[in-house]
Parts: structure tokens; sequence; C-alpha cells
């Protein structure tokens, strides 16, 4: 236990920091800056290695309220164009590290690149390296860095991960955009409502009580309802916090319940149909990404299906695998599957008889996602006024409900 212990702890990539420095050049000229390094005797060293002689190392200090940040998509896919553009500049890959772990602002991304750079100096291959974070770069990457490394070609495969991971993050926007806004709005709606009827109806309620006459129905029922939250607020809470947290962890910890969620999805009206465009185009995307680069075809699904996003379509991707390793042709164990736009199947039968497969799925992807843009920009503009007039029906009925029993006052008056 205690040698896997001491291999494990040898093995994890020593934490590095940034230092501020301030020193002289070669030239004699005063110069000061920040670098990274694990120690200010290391910093030392490679500053003496750029000409430069310290007088002063500092370590910066780094405020981190809240814990470590969290790595998100979007800085991998930041991470991974730098990295296409460093390459393609000519520049060396441990250089390439430096030079773009310098330009992140998550130090926790910068922690994980300088890793990365360390195993690299090591004598381990990138595709290694990155193996070592599957939480932040999952099987498809490490096998498309390690197909550009086995074929000499990193550069040109880092720019197609590049493109694939911003067209997938840019994808992924796009269907939370369409998620996010009606969403916050009904919150935000239930979150003002529930304040008028805790706070502003008992306000009205001892108002009304002093009239002496009969209120209108609609107030009597709003009231009721202000009366019905005060007295089972504890408990609403308590389900709707109960009701959240069960649905987060049966998502997380039941395959079932994922599986029937994603064929809900499918299912709904509208968002079902922005769900199987982007499905296809994620499907679609994968596939040519991984094609062009070399990956044999079973191997390419195979990460296809991981990448689905939907158990509907990584199943019906498994199915397709293994037609294919029967020696169908992949035109026809995607029309057998039934879940995929003819279109998609026209252009992938031309792209099998012409010898373009990668390029004809890229086309396909590339429509797909331009349909989800648009689909997306028609659902905002209709939930919209939608919305607009839910919020005014509910929050102007609670106003008028309440202004009611005044009005017919005046008018008695």
């Amino acid at each position: 236990m205690a040698k896997k212990t001491q291999a494990a702890a040898k093995n994890k990539p020593e934490k590095t920091y940034t230092f501020l420095y301030e020193g002289k050049d070669r030239k004699g000229a005063k110069v000061k800056g920040e670098i990274s390094g694990k120690n200010p005797a290391l910093v030392k060293l490679e500053l003496k290695k750029q000409g430069i002689e310290p007088k002063k190392v500092n370590r910066k200090l780094e405020i981190n309220i809240g814990g470590p940040k969290k790595v998100t998509p979007q800085d991998i896919s930041i991470f991974t164009r730098q990295m296409a553009t460093m390459m393609k500049a000519g520049v060396p890959l441990v250089q390439s590290f430096e030079i773009v772990s310098d330009g992140l602002d998550n130090p926790t991304m910068k922690s994980v690149v300088m890793g990365i750079k360390s195993d690299v100096e090591a004598g381990n291959n990138f595709a290694g390296a990155l193996q070592k974070y599957p939480q932040y770069f999952d099987e498809l990457f490490c096998s498309l860095v390690d197909s550009g490394e086995q074929s000499g070609a990193l550069e040109t495969m880092l720019e197609r991960v590049a493109v694939y991971k911003e067209k997938a993050e840019a994808l992924k926007m796009k269907i939370k955009k369409a998620m996010k806004y009606p969403v916050t709005v009904l919150i935000v709606a239930a979150i003002v409502t529930t304040i008028l009827l805790l706070k502003v109806v008992p306000t009205f309620k001892e108002l009304f009580d002093g009239f002496g006459a009969e209120l209108p129905a609609f107030t009597l029922f709003v009231m009721g309802l202000s009366d019905a939250l005060q007295a089972n607020i504890v408990y609403i809470v308590v389900v709707l916090v109960g009701t959240f947290v069960g649905f987060s962890q049966a998502k997380k910890r039941s395959a079932a319940f994922r599986g029937a969620l994603d064929r809900l999805m499918l299912k709904l009206p509208i968002i079902g149909d922005l769900t199987y465009k982007a499905t296809v185009a994620r499907y679609s995307r994968t596939l040519s990404t991984t094609f062009a680069a070399g990956v044999p075809l079973i191997e390419a699904l195979e990460s296809c299906a991981q990448a689905a996003g939907n158990i509907v379509y990584k199943n019906a991707i498994l199915r397709i695998r293994d037609d294919v390793a029967t020696g169908q042709q992949l035109q026809f164990a995607m029309r057998a599957t039934g879940v995929f736009p003819s279109m998609a199947l026209q252009m992938v039968a031309i792209g099998e008889e012409s010898g373009a497969l990668d390029s004809m799925l890229d086309k396909v992807a590339t429509y797909y996602e331009a349909e989800v843009d648009n689909a997306v920009d028609g659902l905002t503009s209709m939930m919209e006024p939608l919305i607009m007039s839910f919020l005014g029906v509910v929050v102007g009925g609670l106003i008028v409900a309440m202004y009611l029993p005044i009005f017919q006052l005046g008018a008695v008056v």
C-alpha cells in the first residue's frame, strides 16, 4: 500500500506557481515580469537560460475565493486552438505549452497545462500526458492527438481537434441559449408571484377586512392562495428542494432514468426537433473529424456513440458499428436504425461512392448546425411574446385582484 501511495505521488505532476521577478538582461537593462515555475530555484535557472540575471524572485499572491476554479469545456477549446496555432507556427511542443499557459486566466487550467508539459518533458508523448486528465480530455480527444503523433502531423490534427471542439461547444451554447431564457424568466415570475402572495396580498387583506363588504370572487380566490401559501410555505420549499435533489441524483445514478429522459426530449414539441437536429449534427461532426484523422470506421463509430449525448442515438450508433463490422455499408446500417434523416443518408451514400465520406459528413454537420441556429432564433422569437404575456397575466392578475374591491368601492361612492 505504501509503495502504491509513493508511486501515485511520484506520477502526480508537481504544482506550478506564478512568480514575479526583477533583474537585468544581457545589456544591463532592468527587466521585470511574470514567469511560471515549480519553485524559486528552478525559476532562477530558467531566467538565466533566457539571459536574465535575477535579483528578486517572489511568488505571486493568488487570492482564490471558493476553492479551485473549475475547468470548463470552453477552457479546453481555447487551449486546443492555441496549441494548434503554436504548432502551426513552428513553435516546439514544450515551448508551446509554456506560451499557452502564460496566456490562460484559469489557474486550474494553467496547472493542468504545466502538468502536461512536465510529462512531455519527462519523455511521455502528448496523448499519454493528456490521458492522465480524463476528466478534461475524453477518449476521442486523446485518440485524435495520438493519431496525429503517430502520423507525424500533430499540428494538422490539433487544428482539426480545435475546429471540432469549437463547433461542438458552439452547438452546446445554442442549445443552452434556447433553454436558459424561458427557464430564467419563469423562475423570476415564480419568485415575484411568491413575494406578492406572501407580502403584498396580506397587507391588502387587512385593509379589506375593515370594509365590511362582500369581496369579488377573483379577490377571494387570490387571498385564498395567499393563505394556503403562508400556511404551507415550509412544506412547499421542502417538496421543491426534494424534487430537485431527487431529479439530479436520479439523472446522475440511474441509466434507466437518463434513457427515459433522453427519449422524452426527442418527443417533446419544438424541443424534440431541436434535440434531433443537434444530435444529428454532433454525430456527423464527430464521425467526419475522426474518419478524416485516419481513425478506422469501427473505432470512429465507437467514439461517435460516446459523444452522441442521447441514449436513443447512442444505441443506434452502436448497432451501426456492429453492422459495419460485419461488412455492411454505412449508409444501409444508418438507414436500418430509422433515426437519421433522408438528407444525411443520401449524403453518406454519395460520400461512400465517391470516396469522400469525411467531406460529405462535414457538409451534413454544417447544414444541421445551421438548422439548430435557425431553430434557436425562431424559438427565442416565439417564446418572448408568450413569456411576456404569461408574466402580464400572472402579475397583472394579482394586482387587479387586489385593486378590484377598491375600484368597486369607488363606484359605489
